[in-house]
């Protein structure tokens, strides 16, 4: 391959950016929608969660039948696919073709992150290739704390069109950039359905997608309910909430590269250490929450370890991925949505039956399992080695 312009990878972040804004962004922008389309909020919901239904369900097969397409085409037909998208939020007038235009970039969505992830670690040499991964990786936080609230400052202070208008300005900027500077990246050897799907028949596999799930959830039961946990327990007020959660997004950016570093010198040391941090500071989460100073400080920490979880379980499902790692990836976006959606669940159980402040617990308790799974896993590798060695 020639020598590739170092910006690409920083082009491929950026398309990461603006498919995170496009499908984050619509959050903050709910009762704009809601007002312009005169629906409840709840109809209004599906926007958000059919979105990560179909990811969750779609990206392993529409990723396996891409397989064989040049890498390049399918980068920017997914970007185009979201600019347009982000065009028809803009425009319509009708919400069942909003809707229906959330079903189509969110199949594409999986696709995108597992080819951008495997390009970036192909464009540069060996040695540094997860560097480039957490670059491309660091896309996903910089969307969390920039996209996601300027979509909505941007809908509040202008128009909802012009807020739309600015996903579909990030991915075209990321579209003419890989246009321009990545090469031609044909398939030269398509591995067959069977040989990737072939994967799916190691039983480490699946430990390590189960601990994805747990991590996510654990990560998302806790989150998912972050800012009614600062007002119920910490009584913040509103304008106080609205900080945190800028300091929460900023600070995951340099979470995204401390953790990067540590899976860089050693995945299995910073795959154990990683649940067990997490459950410290819910710890710290459950007993400091209602004072306000000791929180501030919490939610720093949370913020630099939150962003952790995004590397820390996609170094760790690809570990058993490594004959198929655009469909190992693929199976890692599915799976953590589906953590997502397990820990959302899970933590609005234990608000509902337990209070607000019982809430931390789901996410100990997640911790916890992955833990669990993390050790049984490494303990079973050892033995495997070890029985291969006596041979």
């Amino acid at each position: 391959m020639k020598q590739v312009n170092p910006l690409l990878i920083i082009i491929l972040a950026l398309g990461v950016f603006g498919i995170i804004t496009t499908e984050m962004g619509i959050i903050g922008v709910l009762p704009q929608v809601t007002q312009k389309f005169n629906i409840s909020t709840s109809q209004a919901g599906w926007l958000v969660s059919i979105f990560a239904l179909v990811v969750a369900i779609s990206g392993p097969f529409l990723t396996l039948l891409v397989s064989g397409i040049n890498r390049k085409v399918i980068l920017l037909t997914t970007l185009l696919i979201f600019a347009i998208s982000n065009m028809v939020y803009a425009y319509t007038t009708q919400f069942d073709v909003m809707l229906v235009f959330r079903f189509i970039p969110a199949i594409f969505h999986p696709v995108f992150f597992s080819v951008a992830l495997v390009t970036a670690a192909k464009l540069v040499p060996p040695e540094k290739s997860s560097k480039a991964v957490t670059k491309v990786f660091a896309g996903i936080t910089v969307g969390f704390a920039f996209g996601v609230p300027l979509t909505s400052y941007l809908a509040e202070k202008i128009s909802l069109e012009v807020a739309f208008l600015f996903g579909a300005v990030v991915s075209m900027i990321a579209f003419v950039g890989i246009q321009v500077w990545l090469p031609s990246m044909p398939v030269k050897e398509k591995m067959s359905y069977g040989k990737q799907l072939g994967i799916l028949r190691k039983p480490q596999l699946w430990l390590n997608i189960v601990t994805v799930i747990f991590i996510f959830a654990a990560m998302f039961s806790v989150y998912s309910y972050f800012a009614e946990y600062l007002v119920q327990v910490t009584h913040m007020n509103g304008s106080g909430i609205s900080i945190m959660l800028m300091v929460f997004g900023i600070i995951m950016i340099f979470g995204n590269f401390l953790f990067g570093g540590f899976v860089h010198k050693s995945i299995t040391k910073t795959v154990i250490m990683f649940p067990l941090l997490y459950a410290v500071i819910y710890l710290f989460a459950y007993c400091l929450g209602s004072y306000l100073i000791p929180m501030v400080v919490i939610v720093i920490i949370w913020g630099v370890v939150h962003s952790g979880g995004l590397i820390v379980s996609q170094a760790w499902l690809t570990t058993e991925a490594k004959e198929a790692p655009e469909f190992g990836n693929s199976l890692f976006v599915s799976f953590s949505n589906l953590g997502i959606t397990v820990g959302a669940s899970i933590g609005g159980w234990f608000i509902s039956h337990l209070g607000i402040h019982q809430l931390i617990w789901s996410g100990i308790m997640f911790t916890l399992l992955a833990f669990v799974l993390i050790m049984v896993k490494i303990k079973i590798s050892k033995s495997n080695a070890e029985e291969v060695n006596v041979r």
